[in-house]
């Protein structure tokens, strides 16, 4: 039992004793009382029932005592209810009800109020908030609604009715956040709106309230158009697609001084409806169900027999970095390029994440082997996460592709020197430089005139299905 438990324990203790003594005392004077007084006339009852009051009422006592603990309904920072009785009350609320809301509010720069203001003024934002949030839903009528704390600055809310009777009120409300202030200190407030529509199950619409308020942050709309996937149905045909190997290929030619050099594989999945899963759909029920590790070697697998099928093509394909990272998927690596030496030399693994992997020198030497084996390492997403910058600088590399942030912008020119910079840097430690999504004549050229190696985009190569 760990030391927190322990004490936990102790206390309860300790006050379920100050609370039992003063009726053990009195119901211990009741008795001797009656016994002096009336010695001769009490029946011998008396002193078993009375007994049984006093080991009752202990026992009550105690009782309470524990189980108050385990029943706190409220949050102590932010007074809202706490993750575990939310979610008990949504999931009374969802299944009784037709039409019902749920509302991710994230208070975003949390984490840097905390580091900079300290953690006390965190806990007076949160809470500051949440009644800047009650507030402004009651100048619109909206009163008496379910709000519980999920984790740091995530606030979920219910609401009775779809979305649409909401969402111009909560874009309103983003809107006016931006003007609100605790102390003087910035508040940087997101949100995210989805109904039961979705799913009735409260971890699936939650989860895809996270996601929804990801992709949100670069728009005006709270709820961008999409195909609804009922979750569950979700994870049945991915676990299905990867146990059947069910597989959709789709290339498209990478260029170099005018030639095509290497082609992108690109991965779906087929459903047993017959439909195709885009990544963007898949790729968290991957990490979810634990099978990111299972899925990246299926497909390196695949790209392998296709590879062996052609005349001396490089293929690109994405792969996890937590797979690049664990042992047993690296030994299975080792194991398909002894047994096919044919595609040395012809395959490069893309990865990217947002957050720094801390043991550098760890994740070069598994890196190291990769090459050791002819597999070209790249770095996806430069310039437009961090992480991908400092592992330009860490890591020992081959490639770096930019980010098509830089690609899809109107006015790309304002970001030529930007590109210059990464290029030259890339280049000075020997290493090749990608830009993906060329769309037009205005893109190769800036791409170009920055000395960009490879170039990749609709404009220069459609996308071409190989296999099924």
């Amino acid at each position: 039992m760990l030391l927190p438990q322990t004490k936990e324990r102790e206390y309860r203790f300790r006050l379920a004793l100050r609370m039992v003594l003063p009726i053990f005392a009195l119901v211990l004077a009741l008795i001797l009382h009656t016994f002096y007084t009336s010695q001769k006339t009490i029946s011998t009852s008396f002193y078993i029932e009375a007994v049984l009051v006093l080991l009752f009422s202990i026992y009550f006592i105690f009782y309470l005592i524990y189980k108050g603990f385990d029943t706190k309904i409220t949050d102590n920072i932010s007074k809202t209810f706490t993750r575990e009785y939310i979610y008990n009350y949504l999931k009374e609320e969802i299944k009784n009800s037709r039409e019902y809301t749920l509302l991710l509010i994230s208070v975003d720069n949390l984490y840097e109020i905390n580091k900079r203001y300290g953690i006390k003024y965190g806990d007076k934002v949160l809470f500051e908030v949440v009644l800047w949030i009650a507030e402004y839903l009651k100048t619109k009528e909206i009163i008496n609604f379910p709000i519980g704390r999920i984790k740091g600055g995530d606030f979920i809310i219910g609401f009775s009715g779809d979305k649409e009777q909401y969402k111009t009120i909560i874009e309103l409300m983003c809107l006016k956040s931006e003007e609100f202030k605790v102390d003087d200190i910035e508040i940087q407030i997101s949100a995210a709106l989805n109904d039961i529509r979705f799913s009735k199950n409260i971890d699936y619409l939650i989860e895809n309230l996270f996601e929804l308020q990801n992709s949100n942050k670069n728009s005006k709309y709270l709820t961008p158009i999409q195909e609804i996937i009922d979750p569950s149905d979700l994870e049945y045909f991915v676990i299905q697609a990867i146990k059947k190997r069910d597989i959709t290929f789709f290339i498209q030619e990478v260029f170099e001084d005018e030639k095509a050099t290497l082609k992108e594989c690109f991965i779906k999945l087929n459903t047993t409806e017959q439909k195709i899963l885009h990544q963007k759909d898949y790729m968290k029920i991957l990490d979810k169900l634990r099978l990111m590790h299972e899925y990246d070697i299926i497909v390196l697998e695949e790209v392998i027999e296709i590879c062996k099928k052609s005349k001396d093509e490089k293929f690109a394909l994405s792969i996890a970095p937590t797979s690049i990272r664990n042992p047993v998927v690296l030994t299975k690596i080792k194991e398909l390029f002894q047994k096919n030496e044919c595609v040395k030399g012809r395959i490069i693994l893309l990865f990217s994440e947002n957050e720094y992997f801390p043991k550098i020198e760890k994740f070069n030497s598994y890196l190291k082997q990769l090459k050791e084996l002819g597999i070209t390492i790249a770095v996806d997403r430069l310039g437009s996460i961090h992480t991908s910058f400092l592992y330009l600088r860490d890591l020992d590399i081959d490639m770096v592709r930019f980010d098509s942030f830089y690609s899809k912008k109107m006015d790309k020119n304002r970001y030529k020197n930007i590109l210059s910079g990464f290029n030259t840097m890339a280049h000075e430690k020997g290493m090749k430089t990608w830009a993906k999504m060329i769309e037009d004549e205005e893109s190769r050229e800036l791409f170009k005139d920055v000395g960009v190696n490879y170039l990749q985009g609709r404009f220069l190569a459609p996308l071409e299905k190989i296999k099924e």
